[in-house]
Order: C-alpha cells, then sequence, then structure tokens
C-alpha cells in the first residue's frame, strides 16, 4: 500500500516531466539513473533512496520539498484585488505575476487624464519596454518624447531617467515590461 506522499512523489516526478516535455529516457539520463528506476518512481512502484531523490529533483531543477509535497493544482485564478497595487501619484501601477520572475517584472499601468510620472532608472544593461493599451501616453527619456498611441511600443534602456505623461483627455493604460541586467553572482 502507497502513502500520501509516495503518491505525491509519483505524481509530482510525472507532472513535472511532462511539463518540461521530456521522455522518461531523457530525464534518466539527466538525472544519471536508469530509465526503469524512472518509470519504477512515476508508477509509484519505487522506494527511493536518499540519493536518488537529489539526483531526480537536480535534474527536475526543483528543491526535493517540492517532490514531496501535495501536488499543485493545473491552474491558478488570481482576482484582481489580489495582486499587488501601488500608487506613484495619481498613477496607480499592478503587478501582472503573483510571484516574480528572476529577471523580469510586467505592470499595468494606470494614468488619469494630465497623469504624470517619473520612471525609476534601474541597474545598467536593463531593458524597458512599453505598449499603450488604451488612450494616450507620452514617454520621456534619453532626452526625446515619444508619444504612444494605443497598440505603440517603445523599447528603451531602463537605467536612465524616464518619465510617463498622459497627454490625452481620458484614462490611459499602458505596460511595462522590465527586463533586467543579469547580475553577477
Amino acid at each position: 500500500m502507497s502513502t500520501p506522499s509516495h503518491d505525491h512523489l509519483a505524481d509530482n516526478i510525472r507532472a513535472l516531466r511532462e511539463t518540461r516535455g521530456l521522455s522518461q529516457q531523457q530525464i534518466a539520463r539527466a538525472a544519471g539513473i536508469p530509465r526503469a528506476t524512472w518509470t519504477h518512481l512515476e508508477s509509484g512502484g519505487a522506494n527511493p533512496t536518499l540519493a536518488v531523490l537529489v539526483k531526480v529533483a537536480a535534474a527536475l531543477q526543483v528543491r526535493l520539498d517540492e517532490l514531496l509535497a501535495e501536488p499543485r493544482s493545473p491552474a491558478r485564478h488570481l482576482r484582481a484585488d489580489e495582486l499587488v497595487v501601488r500608487h506613484r501619484g495619481d498613477v496607480s501601477i499592478r503587478k501582472l505575476l503573483p510571484e516574480p520572475l528572476a529577471g523580469l517584472d510586467l505592470e499595468r499601468l494606470s494614468l488619469p487624464a494630465g497623469a504624470r510620472m517619473a520612471g525609476v532608472p534601474h541597474t545598467p544593461g536593463t531593458r524597458e519596454y512599453l505598449t499603450c493599451e488604451r488612450g494616450a501616453v507620452e514617454l520621456a527619456v534619453g532626452g526625446e518624447r515619444y508619444r504612444l498611441a494605443e497598440g505603440d511600443v517603445v523599447v528603451f534602456r531602463g537605467d536612465q531617467r524616464h518619465g510617463y505623461h498622459n497627454p490625452g483627455p481620458v484614462a490611459a493604460v499602458a505596460y511595462s515590461v522590465i527586463a533586467f541586467a543579469p547580475t553577477a553572482g
């Protein structure tokens, strides 16, 4: 008879492998274990040693506790009010992702008519992408001004002074994608 954590192990290993689009043979090779061992792990018929579990976790690029945890739901629905919102003056900035992704930030900017906001320069090498979804947004960067209409995108170095302005008579919505420069580590 299998235990709940044993069932979790088999389900998690199979789901993680499938998510990565790898065959049992490919992931077993990456883990340095025989394919038959991997098959037994996924079927729930194995009683793996800690050494085998460490190899499996490393091959799947997850922590050991994630292999044993209750399987995650295939999707997570978050209501808009569950996402982080901050305000800078009249501008509302809402995170579009519920958790951070290394090196990436996605935000929705709501700018009432006439609103202005100074951007914060980031580390050297950072790239920013600003897309106007609704209304009009003016971006000031590097001594230049760019007026974005709906659907327009401006790509710019995020390590310099920049600012946003809604020059129109109606509220504007824009999306900012910030791709941070890799840090030496």
